[in-house]
């Protein structure tokens, strides 16, 4: 976007900085929340104390209406789901709904490297923009040091004897560090003789990639954190055995460090909608979406609560419908799925790579021909028995004929309900249709049900999801996978829910497959548990876990002045 001083459309970090920001303790009071039931962390940000959730859940019976926001399959510049997901927040306030937002910590790999920042955008974004991005209020850094403990403590564990027997060759516990760095991907730790330890091969993922972070975000107390850190697997003994964060007496320590972690962060919209922005697992490695904790300390709150999955709905929105509902108890109203034009359009090409640049000119045919991407996901959605609203997030580029394409295909091939957004330009304003489309869908009665059962074997989980939501015609087991799976039955692993580890650029498991990929099967290479967090992690496809930078990266662009304003962020 240009900004202001072009004459053209101010840039996010122009209309945050412009903003009138209220104090957090003003912003929530309307909602049931006090003062003293927050932790400051300035007058913008807070943290919802432990004895605050509890009041809350003791005084509010009921919940309010879920509504789930995710997406076609989003091209590499993303569709715009958490401007969405602000955006109808504070569409529903512009209708008279108590409304709510949950939606991810933005990761610091993503903001200094692709992607950029993760707040919404335009007149649809969270505040204070700046601080969200970065430390925020340290949960991330907190994750950070305390996976890294145990790291630390299991390979002291192994150079002080190795009381338990512990495999070098089968620790599955690697490093983290918040920030793109592919150098780290493997690494070699223990050099330098023997007072240095044990050498053995290693390597570092993403912090949001840990297992501690979907820990964090499933985990409903104190008490069940600390349970669910005890149980994690780390490493298997020369026998076999899992070894747990518990056995090498880590779980108090690192509980400890999540202490503060675990209290969700209230924050406000450019409106002063209240939102909920806390832990962020990604979708494509783990389930996707924001801590339960938030969701249900907001629902409790609010009359309608919206809250977001990451990438489109084979990812994000699969695994909370599929494990986040299941684990938390919990039963959407209705689902808001994000679609642009350019993404359309995206999909609509027959020629890999894409021409980005032709997705800006004017082609309802192309439009109309990525509209099968949409089906697809419109279908998956269906399947669970709960009603779909498309939103097609509206560009500057898009045109009349190729909006109303879009929509008068949902209305009149698909007969659901599709409004053209504008939340991004207008605020609240400009998803008001929107939000009264989904007000009516979240008032039918839907017949939400999960797509498989636990008791089915693992791999009839996975083909049930490959075949039903992927569309791909069968699954080949490839490497250990199917002694993983032998193996995980036998350990009495094999009724958790599973978390299909996927590309998020294709419906399939190779990323320069577009629109909806027919005649392919999937390829599963290794199947591991997540035992704290409490399901199966399915490896298809190469699915990196510490992504590297750009040639150009984002923070090449980014810098601060002498006053501290800062540039590029966003």
């Amino acid at each position: 976007m240009a900004s202001d001083d072009d004459g053209g459309f101010p840039t996010d970090y122009e209309i945050a900085k412009a903003a009138q920001k209220h104090h957090i303790t003003d912003v929530v009071e309307p909602f049931g929340m006090h003062a003293d039931d927050l932790e400051l962390y300035g007058e913008y940000k807070a943290k919802l104390g432990m004895d605050a959730i509890e009041r809350i859940r003791e005084e509010h019976d009921k919940t309010g209406k879920l509504i789930l926001v995710t997406g076609m399959t989003p091209t590499p510049m993303g569709e715009g789901k958490t401007v969405t997901t602000v955006g109808l927040g504070q569409a529903l306030n512009h209708t008279g709904k108590d409304a709510l937002i949950a939606v991810r910590e933005p990761s610091l790999g993503p903001v200094f490297g692709v992607k950029g920042g993760a707040a919404g955008g335009g007149y649809s974004q969270v505040l204070p923009m700046e601080d969200i991005n970065l430390h925020f209020t340290g949960d991330i850094h907190a994750l950070t040091s305390a996976h890294n403990l145990i790291s630390a403590m299991l390979d002291n564990h192994i150079k002080q004897g190795n009381e338990l027997d512990i495999s070098v060759n089968r620790i599955n516990w690697p490093r983290v560090l918040d920030m793109n760095d592919r150098a780290l991907r493997e690494t070699v730790i223990g050099l330098g003789g023997e007072a240095t330890g044990v050498p053995r091969q290693d390597n570092f993922i993403l912090t949001v990639a840990s297992e501690l972070m979907a820990v964090l975000c499933l985990a409903d107390s104190l008490a069940d954190l600390k349970e669910r850190v005890s149980r994690i697997i780390v490493a298997y003994d020369e026998a076999g055995d899992p070894i747990t964060v518990d056995d090498i007496e880590a779980t108090g320590a690192v509980t400890i460090l999540l202490r503060d972690a675990l209290q969700p962060n209230v924050v406000q919209t450019l409106e002063g909608t209240p939102a909920f922005v806390h832990g962020g697992p990604f979708a494509n490695i783990a389930h996707g979406t924001n801590s339960l904790i938030a969701d249900e300390v907001a629902a409790h709150l609010s009359e309608y609560l919206v809250t977001e999955a990451g990438f489109g709905a084979d990812l994000g929105g699969e695994k909370f419908l599929n494990v986040v509902c299941r684990l938390g108890d919990l039963e959407p109203d209705a689902v808001t799925l994000v679609s642009s034009v350019r993404a359309l359009k995206y999909h609509g090409q027959d020629m890999w790579p894409v021409d980005m640049d032709a997705l800006d000119d004017e082609d309802v045919d192309a439009v109309e021909a990525g509209l099968a991407n949409l089906d697809k996901h419109v279908e998956n959605l269906q399947k669970f028995g709960l009603p779909v609203v498309v939103s097609v997030n509206r560009f500057p580029q898009d045109t009349d004929a190729e909006v109303q394409a879009v929509i008068d295909h949902c209305e009149d091939e698909l007969g659901i309900r599709a409004a053209e957004s504008n939340v991004f330009s207008d605020g609240g304003e400009g998803g008001v249709d929107l939000a009264e489309k989904v007000i009516e869908a979240a008032e039918e009665d839907s017949d939400f049900e999960h797509l498989y059962d636990l008791d089915i074997p693992i791999t009839e989980k996975i083909e049930t999801v490959a075949t039903e939501i992927y569309g791909a015609d069968g699954v080949n087991y490839t490497g250990d996978a199917k002694d993983d799976i032998e193996r995980l039955t036998d350990l009495g692993f094999d009724e958790m829910p599973i978390i299909m580890s996927k590309t998020f650029h294709s419906l399939s498991d190779d990323p320069s497959l577009k629109g909806v990929p027919e005649g392919w099967e999937l390829d599963v290479t290794e199947v591991y548990p997540s035992a704290g967090a409490g399901f199966l992690v399915v490896l298809t496809g190469d699915v990196l876990t510490m992504p590297g930078l750009p040639k150009t990266p984002a923070s090449a662009n980014m810098d601060i002045d002498e006053d501290g304003t800062i540039s590029g962020l966003f």
